[in-house]
């Protein structure tokens, strides 16, 4: 595929360097040059300086025949204008990266469609989204909802405590069991279990099962000493913060605490919520974090602009007796040490971003594409198309390479775990885990076959 990204910002430079491994013909766009050098030289990416706004660049990156058109440059107007120049120039797919909540609204979609904008992307919604997520369940490292809880995907870290340890996953999944292990993250390998795998301590485990089983699931890898989240303290008081703070639950109480009494204000305007309090300080200050109540605190979220201090924020926190904490780590050279810290669940936008924008690169109908940074795997909700490969046989006969596997569907609004003699279905939503790189071989088996003349 052909696709132009115009920003090498953080979004944009990742989004370009994950696209140039999986053999993309990728067109990176930017008016600064010190930006460029370190992508032109070290990745297969054409990198063109100049305004991502001016019609001659566009032609000259070819998006006329683009299949995908990124605008994700630092300034929203700036991407929406790129956007709708790059679809009256040719492109077949657009996608903007926005600051403003209010685009996101349904009732807009139809309007930005129409002057050329496919979809738009929010970076700190979708990773606000991720943080509450991970709020609901204090024991879960990572947690995804399918068609509102249809089916539901859990990464639990295992202790010893865990009653499943050192026994296959054959004689833990069968079909009438109620989850199935459909990854495993150990040490610095990923695993897409096969039967004879053994659990082991000091796994990351994906766990997918159903809405009535999820207490079932923090029984079994023992976690039933965990609290349920009612106290949050947040350090940061950015855009992430602010979304995190306008959608948490009713039944949690949240503290920003925020170093700068000007944004503190700012905070007090844009967030009218009577559980969510704003504290002018220093995040990292034991004195106040004391004061506030951090021992009585069931959650930490640490969302400075800095992974070092997010990362050692967190550290503070869990001596302090904080059971669940969550860092925002935007580089991603620190996320390995992060998890090797065991600081708990980490949040970093561009993987977040690029998720999205992967999902319109699809030929497939996809519903939802996760990368499982940890696990440096992908989870991908397929549409079976009519006449797909994927609905001619039941899963054990479909021939799925190795390192792919089903683990879900949801039929109407039913969700339905997946075993071999699982017979998959036109318009069912199947959830497919696989290593990353290899989903477009998963996609294949879920296209509309062509037509033959």
């Amino acid at each position: 595929m052909k696709i132009v990204i115009a920003g090498a910002g953080a979004v944009g430079t990742h989004l370009s360097k994950l696209l140039s491994t999986e053999n993309h013909d990728c067109v990176l766009i930017d008016d600064d040059d010190e930006r460029l050098e370190d992508v032109d030289s070290n990745y297969d990416i054409m990198a063109l300086c100049s305004s991502p706004t001016s019609i001659k660049t566009l032609k000259d990156a070819g998006v006329a025949s683009a299949d995908l058109f990124v605008g994700v440059t630092r300034r929203e107007s700036r991407n929406i204008t790129a956007c709708m120049l790059a679809h009256a120039l040719g492109a077949k797919k657009t996608v903007a990266r926005i600051d403003n909540y209010e685009y996101l609204q349904p009732q807009y979609q139809a309007y930005f469609k129409e002057v050329g904008v496919d979809s738009m992307v929010y970076p700190e919604v979708l990773a606000a989204s991720d943080i509450i997520s991970g709020l609901k369940l204090s024991w879960v490292r990572q947690r995804l909802d399918v068609h509102d809880g249809a089916l539901v995907l859990l990464g639990v870290k295992l202790r010893d405590t865990c009653q499943i340890l050192g026994q296959p996953i054959k004689d833990l999944c069968g079909p009438d069991d109620p989850y199935h292990i459909v990854a495993l993250k150990r040490a610095d390998e990923t695993i897409i279990p096969g039967g004879l795998d053994v659990l082991q301590s000091g796994d990351l485990a994906y766990f997918m099962t159903t809405q009535e089983y999820i207490p079932y699931i923090k029984q079994i890898v023992g976690k039933e000493k965990y609290e349920d989240v009612h106290s949050v303290i947040i350090m940061g008081g950015g855009k992430t913060a602010v979304r995190a703070a306008l959608t948490l639950p009713d039944n949690m109480h949240a503290k920003i605490i925020e170093s700068s009494l000007e944004r503190c204000e700012r905070l007090n305007q844009l967030i009218d919520r009577s559980n969510v309090m704003v504290i002018h300080g220093d995040g990292r200050d034991l004195g106040l974090l004391h004061e506030e109540g951090i021992r009585n605190t069931q959650a930490f979220v640490a969302l400075s602009g800095n992974a070092e201090t997010n990362i050692l924020a967190c550290l503070t926190a869990k001596k302090l007796g904080v059971r669940k904490t969550i860092a925002m780590i935007e580089n991603l050279d620190y996320v390995s040490m992060a998890e090797g810290l065991d600081i708990g669940t980490i949040i970093n936008k561009k993987t977040v971003a690029a998720s999205h924008i992967f999902q319109m690169m699809m030929r497939a109908d996809v519903r939802t594409l996760r990368t499982l940074m940890l696990a440096d795997s992908e989870v991908a909700e397929f549409v079976a198309a009519e006449g797909s490969r994927v609905t001619k046989n039941p899963v054990k006969a479909l021939g799925l390479p190795s390192g792919i596997a089903i683990g879900g569907l949801v039929r109407g609004k039913r969700g339905i775990l997946v075993n071999g003699n699982t017979q998959i279905e036109v318009g069912d939503s199947v959830l497919v885990f696989c290593h990353r790189h290899q989903l477009d071989k998963a996609e294949k088996f879920f296209k509309k076959p062509l037509l033959a003349w």
